[in-house]
C-alpha cells in the first residue's frame, strides 16, 4: 500500500518525538572507607590485647566483652570432626615421617583399636568421579588405583587410632599444605550445589589435639589475652560439638567460618608454639557459660570503637552479646591496618552480593547503635531495589567490616 506524502511527514514528526534509547553505563567499581575487621560480636581480640597490656586478667577481659557470664570447668575431652577440606575435587595426603606409612580403609571407621588394613601407602591422591571418591595409592615407585567408594578413612601411627611411632602427615589441596599430627581423616563424597565434592574431616580431641592447632591470635601476644582466646576458643568449640553438619560432614569448619585450625604447624611455631600449647594446658577445661551451658563465644579482630550485638549482625538475639566501648581497636600502634581502611569492590562482586544482574547505585538506609551499617540498598539499571543487612553485605563482598561508608562509584 502506498503512503501519501502528508502521512509520511506526520510519521517522521511523531517518530522524532520518541526519546532515543541510550545504553545505561553501570559503575565499574564501588569504593568504601571503614574501620575494624570482622563481625564485631563478642570478644575483640585487639581489645583483649590492649586490656592485657594494661594489666587486666583473662577473666576481666572475658567478663567485659560477654554479658552476664561465668567461667566454669567443663568436660572438653569430646572428639570433634573438624573440616579441613571443603568442596574439593582433588587432594593428596602424604607421610612426612620417614619409614612410616598411611593406612587407608574403605568406609567410615569407628574408634576400634584393631581394624583390617585395606592398604598401606606413602601417599594417597583423591579425586571425585561421579558420586564417589577415587584413591590412587603410592608405595615407593608403585602407584595403584583402588576401588572407588563414597567414604575412606585414613590413619597413621602414633595416634589413638593406630599404634606406632609418632608420625607427621601432610595434606595438600587448593595449593595449600597443612601439617597434621593427631586423629584420623575421613574422606567423603558429599552432594553439593556444585555437584558431588570431597569433604575431608580430621577427628581430634577438643581438649588438646584441636586447641593446640587453633590459630586465632599471635602466640607472642600478652598472656592474659592468649588465655582469654583459649577459653573463648574452647567454649566456641564446645557449643558446636556433636551438632553434625551434613554440608561439611563435620561439627565445625577448620577455617574462618568457625575457627582457624592450623594443625601441627601452630604447635611447632618458631619460639612461640610452646607458649600457646602451655596456655591451652593452663586453662584446661575453663569454659564461658550462661545458665550453666557453654555460650557460642563469638570473637573478632577489631572494631570501630564499639562492639556489636548478635541481633544486629545476624538477626538472632544472644543474651551474652552486648555493645561496649572497644578503644583498643582504635589504637594505631596496635592496629595500624584496620583503624581505617579503604577498599574498591568490582561491579560483579556487588551485583552478586545482591543477587542482581547489575547495580547502578547503593544507599545506606540505617546505622546501628554500634555504628555498623544496619541496612544497605542496591538499585539495578532496571530499577529493582534489594536491601541487605550490613553484616551480610560485608560477608558477601569480603570487605573488612560493617563499619563503613560509601565513598564513590567509578565508571
Amino acid at each position: 500500500m502506498r503512503m501519501s506524502k502528508a502521512f509520511l511527514a506526520l510519521l517522521f514528526i511523531f517518530s522524532s518525538l520518541i526519546p532515543t534509547a541510550h545504553a545505561v553505563e553501570v559503575p565499574a567499581t564501588f569504593s568504601f572507607q571503614g574501620s575494624g575487621y570482622g563481625h564485631g560480636v563478642g570478644l575483640s581480640q585487639m581489645g583483649a590485647r590492649s586490656m592485657a597490656l594494661a594489666g587486666q586478667s583473662s577473666e576481666q577481659i572475658i567478663k567485659y566483652y560477654y554479658k552476664d557470664v561465668a567461667i566454669e570447668q567443663k568436660d572438653d575431652s569430646k572428639i570433634l570432626r573438624v573440616n579441613i577440606g571443603h568442596l574439593l575435587t582433588s587432594a593428596k595426603i602424604s607421610t612426612a615421617t620417614k619409614g612410616s606409612q598411611l593406612q587407608i580403609i574403605q568406609g567410615e571407621a569407628g574408634n576400634e583399636n584393631v581394624l583390617p588394613v585395606s592398604s598401606l601407602a606413602d601417599s594417597i591422591s583423591f579425586s571425585i568421579i561421579g558420586s564417589t571418591v577415587s584413591p590412587r595409592v603410592t608405595v615407593g615407585k608403585t602407584t595403584q588405583t583402588l576401588t572407588r567408594s563414597k567414604t575412606f578413612t585414613i590413619r597413621w601411627a602414633g595416634t589413638r587410632y593406630l599404634e606406632g611411632p609418632d608420625t607427621l602427615i601432610s595434606l595438600n589441596h587448593s595449593g595449600v599444605t597443612q601439617k597434621l599430627r593427631y586423629g584420623q581423616i575421613q574422606v567423603k563424597a558429599i552432594k553439593s550445589p556444585l555437584g558431588y565434592r570431597i569433604e575431608m574431616t580430621n577427628s581430634v580431641r577438643l581438649a588438646d589435639e584441636y586447641l593446640w592447632g587453633v590459630s586465632e591470635m599471635p602466640s607472642y601476644w600478652p598472656v592474659a589475652a592468649l588465655e582469654a582466646q583459649a577459653i573463648a576458643s574452647r567454649t566456641y568449640a564446645l557449643s558446636k560439638a556433636g551438632i553434625y553438619r551434613s554440608a561439611c560432614d563435620c561439627d565445625l569448619y577448620g577455617s574462618i567460618s568457625d575457627q582457624t585450625f592450623l594443625g601441627y604447624a601452630k604447635e611447632i611455631e618458631r619460639k612461640f608454639g610452646v607458649v600457646w600449647k602451655d596456655i591451652v594446658t593452663r586453662t584446661a577445661g575453663l569454659t564461658i557459660t550462661q545458665a550453666g551451658l557453654p555460650i557460642t563465644a563469638y570473637f573478632f579482630s577489631s572494631s570501630w570503637g564499639k562492639t556489636e550485638l548478635a541481633v544486629n549482625a545476624w538477626g538472632s538475639s544472644r543474651d551474652y552479646t552486648q555493645i561496649v566501648d572497644d578503644p583498643g581497636s582504635l589504637d594505631l600502634t596496635l592496629n595500624p591496618r584496620f583503624v581505617t581502611w579503604n577498599r574498591e569492590v568490582p561491579q560483579s562482586v556487588i551485583a552478586a552480593a545482591f543477587l542482581l544482574p547489575d547495580v547502578m547505585s547503593l544507599e545506606i538506609l540505617g546505622i546501628n547503635e554500634s555504628g555498623t551499617v544496619a541496612q544497605i540498598q542496591a538499585t539495578s539499571s532496571t530499577g529493582v531495589k534489594v536491601a541487605l543487612r550490613g553484616e551480610t553485605f560485608r560477608s558477601r563482598t569480603k570487605i573488612p567490616s560493617a563499619w563503613f561508608n560509601l565513598v564513590s562509584v567509578q565508571n
